[in-house]
């Protein structure tokens, strides 16, 4: 009789594990870089279309995407958006879309050459509204075909093939290629911290220092992943030389910085350290509150280089006191877009508000734990900030009871 049970029961588990296999869907992107175009040429493959009912993305007004085309199902445009509803079994939508992308100031936050191209996976498949069929979970892949001559590809995800990666973003019900993506004649770096897969990419004689990359970061990460208790599976920071944005952009799983700034700038701060503190807290602002995120990043800029030794005391505060000079102006940190002035200023708030933390809880709490409580947070607002730091401290926070946290 037991054994019947235990049978029946092994039957039921395998079931029921096949019933959910079954509910799983593919979903393969594909892209093929035209260099002679300056454009790529992307596609949507289900396996079985009746899996997604509706597929609304949302192209923007900049016009990067045309020659729309559904093998399979309806496709229509509506002002800003398009909308696909894929017919049963497979279904393929398929479009182009531009790859360089042009500031007024003549430098480019995307762009592709003969040799080479460099972008945000965000522009290859653009956002959209996912209404599917119950159950089901589409499981993303993405290939790419690379012109003749172009050696690699590298993304932020996890490579499961030559040129193929899976996709894979649990904060999301529609899984699209997001963050940084290089292609073509470039050079690599790899290394392993922590559980990280850390990739530095850029493409060949565009000056990006690799290997002084992986030196900075293999001095601060024990003390990033101290702070900010998160491994990422994997990590790509690309770049490039101008006529490439000078600055850094970060995503979810990688960043880019400019091939010229310096790792460690005259002033004492990082902006390598600034954009990685930016990816390991994935700290999202609301309501006018871009202080906390950049003022955040910034502060442990020079925090993870002091931690780890790269500044000693006198060298931090000299720090302090550029940042004082500097900030000196200001009179208020709300804003949906901080400067670096604003910035410096939400430093030094920072530092005073640690301080303030750090005596109330005789050293039992620090700014970590306030980090740590806004990195749960979907969005962050100074009203978060004001209960976590009041929560630390046991009562409201002296230092954050400043008219540079008024609202405007």
């Amino acid at each position: 009789m037991r054994s019947f049970r235990w049978l029946l029961c092994c039957l039921l588990f395998a079931s029921a594990s096949s019933a959910l296999a079954a509910k799983r869907v593919d979903l393969d992107y594909a892209v093929r870089f035209l260099p002679q175009a300056d454009q790529a040429e992307v596609s949507l493959r289900l396996a079985k279309g009746e899996a997604v009912r509706e597929l609304e993305f949302d192209l923007g007004d900049k016009g990067l995407y045309s020659d729309f085309k559904a093998d399979g199902g309806d496709w229509r445009l509506s002002g800003e958006h398009g909308i696909w509803k894929p017919a049963r079994g497979k279904a393929t939508l398929s479009y182009r879309v531009r790859v360089s992308h042009p500031r007024e100031s003549g430098s480019y936050d995307a762009r592709m050459t003969a040799d080479w191209a460099l972008l945000r996976g965000d522009d290859l498949v653009p956002a959209a509204r996912l209404a599917q069929s119950d159950g089901v979970e589409l499981v993303s892949r993405l290939q790419f075909e690379l012109p003749k001559g172009w050696n690699s590809v590298e993304t932020g995800w996890p490579r499961i093939g030559k040129n193929r990666f899976r996709i894979d973003n649990p904060g999301r019900r529609f899984d699209r290629p997001t963050g940084w993506i290089i292609a073509g004649k470039i050079g690599t770096r790899r290394v392993r911290l922590g559980e990280t897969e850390v990739t530095v990419a850029a493409p060949v004689g565009e000056g990006l220092r690799r290997m002084d990359i992986i030196t900075l970061l293999t001095y601060v990460w024990p003390h990033a992943q101290a702070a900010f208790p998160r491994d990422p599976e994997k990590l790509l920071i690309v770049g490039a030389g101008e006529p490439m944005w000078r600055g850094g952009l970060s995503a979810p799983n990688s960043f880019f910085m400019q091939a010229e700034r310096p790792l460690i700038s005259e002033n004492g701060t990082s902006p390598l350290l600034h954009e990685l503190v930016h990816v390991f807290t994935r700290i999202s602002d609301s309501d006018g509150s871009d202080w906390i995120s950049e003022g955040i990043a910034e502060y442990y800029s020079i925090e993870l280089l002091r931690r780890s030794g790269g500044l000693d005391e006198s060298r931090y505060h000299k720090v302090r006191e550029q940042l004082q000079r500097w900030s000196r102006d200001v009179d208020s940190l709300r804003g949906e877009h901080s400067s670096g002035p604003v910035t410096a200023r939400a430093v030094l708030l920072l530092e005073d508000l640690n301080q303030e933390i750090r005596v109330a809880s005789k050293g039992q709490r620090s700014l970590d734990d306030l980090v740590q409580g806004l990195m749960r947070l979907d969005k962050a607002s100074t009203a978060d900030v004001l209960a976590i730091s009041e929560t630390l401290i046991g009562a409201p926070s002296k230092v954050l009871d400043t008219p540079l946290l008024a609202e405007k």
